[in-house]
């Protein structure tokens, strides 16, 4: 039989049920058909780890500022490219009104 995987909010409800002291250890592990051993894993894992609940806002923040920043920086790059295209083909309209080669961009043109 395949174990049963629990998510992280169903162990945490169940550790906070038994650090609030509301009920018994074994009352809890029981009413959820849980091993004993197990939870007593969880509830270690839980403590060792606590700190981190407290760390994780200000880096999730921190991550989403500079996520927030890279996406201003990638549409202010698109709006450039943009411009610089809508330019560049005026430029080459007003050569070809006044019946003269459109210059090329060695580099752009080996490129393109």
């Amino acid at each position: 039989m395949p174990r049963k995987k629990y998510t992280a909010e169903f162990k945490t409800k169940i550790i906070l049920s038994i650090l609030q002291g509301d009920k018994e250890f074994n009352v809890v592990c029981s009413e959820n058909d849980l091993n004993p051993s197990m939870v007593r894993k969880w509830k270690q894992d839980f403590l060792r780890n606590a700190h981190l609940a407290f760390g994780a806002d200000s880096e999730c923040k921190a991550v989403q500022r500079k996520e927030d920043d890279l996406k201003k920086k990638n549409n202010q790059m698109l709006k450039t490219i943009g411009q610089l295209t809508l330019e560049r083909d005026f430029l080459q309209a007003c050569f070809r009104q006044a019946g003269e080669v459109v210059p090329r961009i060695p580099e752009y043109d080996s490129k393109g």
